[in-house]
Formats: C-alpha cells, sequence, structure tokens
C-alpha cells in the first residue's frame, strides 16, 4: 500500500543499530538505506524523530492471526479480501513490516474452519498483495500437522509457490511435545471444544490412531520435498533430546517453541536457531506451562520472537527482554524480532539498519514501558 516517497531522511532518533545506540540520522533514497550518521542532519525536509527510537522494521515468521480474521467468531466467516486487509493492519500497526502467515496444513479437531480456509487465506494473501492492498509483504509458512490423513494432499500443491518459505513440521499426538501428559491435554482441548470426559476419551483415540497410520510417512513426506526444494525447516514442540536428534537428522534448522530446557540446550548444541513466543514474555511465562521464554534468553537459549497470536507482543517482547536485567539490550533484543528471523530464512535484504538494505524502519517511542508505534514505513514508503 503506496503512501508518499520512497526518499526521505530521518534526523534526530535514537537509532537502533547491529551493537549500539546512536543519536543520529538516516537517509533513504529510492527504497533503501544510502547513509546512517551521527548527529542531526540540515537537509531540508527531513523526518524529525524527536528523541524516539528508530528500529528495523520487525521480521514475523510465525503468526496465526490471520486465521482470527477468517473466522473472528465460530461459525462466522469474514470477506476474503476484508480479512487479510484487516490483518495486515494489525501486524502493521504493530511494527510488523515482514510477516509469515502460518497456515495450517492438516488438523488437529474435527469440525475446525482451518482446512476449509486455506485456500481462500492463500488466495486473499496473493490477490491482496497484487492490488497492492497491503502494508507488510506477506510470505507463507505452513504448518504441516503429520497426523492429519489429508496433510499431504493438501501441502503438495505449494510445492513451487513464490510465497513460500518455511515450513514447520507439527505433531499434535497426546502425550508428547506440547501436551506431555494426558491432563495437560485434557486441560486444553475440553476447555477450547467443550467436550464430554466421553468425547475427549474418543477423541484421543482417534488422534493415536491417525498418528499411527499417517504420522511417519507424512513426516518423511513433507522433510523431503522442503529439501528438495530449498524451503527452511522447523520442528515445532520438541521436547526431549530425542526429539532434537530426529530434527537435526532432518536437515531443519530452527526449533519452533521447544517446550524444555532440555531440548532448547539440545537445539542449541545442534545449532538449530531457538524460537520462542512473545507472548510467553509478556505473559511471564508459557500458557501451556511449558518453558519460560526468558529462562531461556537468560541462558542464552533464544534467538527468534514470534508474536504468535498477538501481533502486538513481538515489539513489547524485545523491549521488556531488554529490561530484565538478563544481560539483553534493545540492539540484541531487536536481532530476535528482526535480524535473526530474516537470515534464517534467507531474507538478506532486511532486518537491520545499515546501508544498502530496504528501508523498513518504525519509529518507536516508550511510555511506562509500553512500546508505542508512531510510524511505519515499508521500502522507505510510509504505510502507517
Amino acid at each position: 500500500m503506496t503512501n508518499g516517497s520512497r526518499d526521505c531522511v530521518f534526523t534526530n532518533g535514537r537509532l537502533v543499530l547491529d551493537d549500539r545506540i546512536v543519536t543520529g540520522s538516516v537517509v533513504v533514497e529510492d527504497g533503501l538505506i544510502a547513509a546512517i550518521d551521527e548527529g542531526p542532519s540540515r537537509a531540508a525536509g527531513t523526518i524529525d524523530l524527536a528523541g524516539d527510537y528508530l528500529l528495523p522494521g520487525l521480521v514475523e515468521l510465525h503468526t496465526d492471526n490471520l486465521e482470527k480474521h477468517f473466522v473472528p467468531r465460530p461459525g462466522t466467516k469474514w470477506p476474503a479480501l476484508a480479512a487479510i486487509v484487516g490483518h495486515d493492519a494489525q501486524v502493521a500497526a504493530a511494527g510488523i513490516t515482514t510477516v509469515f502467515d502460518a497456515l495450517s496444513v492438516g488438523e488437529v479437531s474435527s469440525g475446525g474452519d482451518r482446512l476449509e480456509n486455506l485456500q481462500g487465506m492463500t488466495d486473499a494473501i496473493r490477490e491482496a498483495s497484487a492490488r497492492d492492498m497491503l502494508r507488510a509483504e506477506h510470505f507463507l509458512h505452513l504448518r504441516c500437522e503429520i497426523s492429519h490423513a489429508d496433510m499431504a494432499r493438501l501441502f503438495r500443491p505449494f510445492i513451487g509457490d513464490k510465497l513460500l518459505k518455511l515450513v514447520s513440521v507439527m505433531d499434535h499426538t497426546p502425550g508428547q511435545r506440547q501436551f506431555t501428559t494426558l491432563d495437560s491435554y485434557r486441560g486444553y482441548y475440553v476447555k477450547k471444544h467443550g467436550m464430554t470426559e466421553a468425547e475427549f476419551l474418543a477423541f484421543v483415540d482417534r488422534q493415536t490412531e491417525s498418528s499411527r497410520l499417517h504420522g511417519a510417512d507424512n513426516r518423511a513426506l513433507v522433510i523431503c520435498l522442503a529439501r528438495e526444494n530449498g524451503l527452511a525447516l522447523a520442528s515445532h514442540d520438541d521436547a526431549t533430546a530425542a526429539h532434537v536428534e530426529e530434527a537435526v537428522a532432518a536437515g531443519m534448522e530452527i526449533a519452533e517453541f521447544p517446550t524444555t530446557i532440555d531440548a532448547a540446550r539440545a537445539s542449541r548444541d545442534a545449532g538449530m536457531a531457538i524460537l520462542m513466543g512473545a507472548p510467553n514474555v509478556v505473559r511471564g511465562g508459557s500458557h501451556s506451562g511449558n518453558v519460560s521464554a526468558i529462562a531461556l534468553a537468560e541462558q542464552g537459549l533464544l534467538d527468534v520472537l514470534s508474536s504468535d497470536y498477538v501481533p502486538q507482543s513481538l515489539l513489547h517482547g524485545a523491549f521488556l527482554l531488554a529490561e530484565a536485567g538478563i544481560g539483553w539490550d534493545l540492539p540484541r533484543a531487536v536481532k530476535a524480532i528482526a535480524t535473526e528471523p530474516a537470515r534464517r530464512v534467507g531474507l538478506q535484504d532486511r532486518g537491520r539498519i545499515a546501508p544498502g538494505l530496504r528501508a523498513d524502519l518504525i519509529r518507536v517511542q516508550e511510555d511506562r514501558h509500553v512500546p508505542l508505534v508512531r510510524g511505519v514505513w515499508t521500502a522507505g514508503t510510509r504505510v502507517i
């Protein structure tokens, strides 16, 4: 969504660079960062940041926020283009200039909307992008539920899609990964779907059998197709060293939401990037009772933050990490929400304030420890 010139000069801002914060100016020419200068600029027509922070635009690798716009209430479907525009406006207002919409391929429970909406969501992203209706740049992150019988049929048509850059392997079979006990599984799914105990036990039996029938073959297919087509691979909800060993053997580069500190440490030892949810940081812990993201950050076991289900949490979580007294400063925290996510999916043209990179930039003011986004530019064009 274009709105103004791709050339401008930002001045009098606190620039969050790779390893320091400097008060200075940024020159943008033809949508790229042309120069960085310490001190004020005397050029005409500058954008005076009045001491606010200037950060690189945020890069979001895993958000299911689009689904909430397609189905804002159970059984309520929203028009597709309106849904993607609403989602895009929300993520852009949160400072996210590159977003990987995480869409489920396969479903855990029956009767959900995800399978029905998969094609509609991807078509809406393409159409809205082609019509220049969006503020952020959108890519696809396919979350492959390997225990689902139709996963392979749903996944194959996306191979070769230019929007697809990230694939995660998920397995929500009862008793492992995110839900290591039947009680934790019960607590989540009974609350989510309002099941009786008999319905829940039947659900567990169906999921276990479906995993036995389809899990191994689907996992092998996803890994093979992703590697053949140069797609970044993520392993979802690893809980044990054995899970990590499987991920490493498959060539996975990202450990998405490891549920235990042992799994996170094994992922680090294997050279995988560790991705955790920013809501975990903002809330002070996992909603599922798994390992704290702040605890991982304190031990050097956190590389990437994801907003997951709350777009505004990405920037908020980074500022909280910088203020948590765990050895992180703001430049390090910004790496986790811009530099590292971009690098891990091969987007070398963004994620930092540096000459030659895209001028994806956000103006941020902090008020009572809550960061407020005051302006957003994508490739030098103001969109918020």
